[in-house]
């Protein structure tokens, strides 16, 4: 039995990689929503930052269904 341990390590990487990317995002998201939050509380809209979490939130749908549709297919 042999181990191809740059296959490892090369999936390894990319999934350390993609995980932070992911988290990093959603996290955007959420910093997105709070600074709506914090606008209204003061009287104001942020209008741009909702749209903003929306669309990391959306990036975050897209990368899990595309990571479903490789394991899938």
């Amino acid at each position: 039995m042999s181990i191809d341990w740059a296959a490892l390590g090369s999936v390894f990487g990319v999934s350390l990689v993609a995980t932070v990317a992911l988290v990093g995002l959603f996290t955007l998201g959420i910093a997105g929503l709070s600074r709506q939050e914090r606008a209204t509380a003061e009287g104001g809209t942020a209008a741009l930052a909702v749209t903003g979490a929306y669309a990391c939130f959306a990036a975050c749908a897209a990368a899990v269904a595309y990571g479903i549709y490789l394991i899938v297919a």
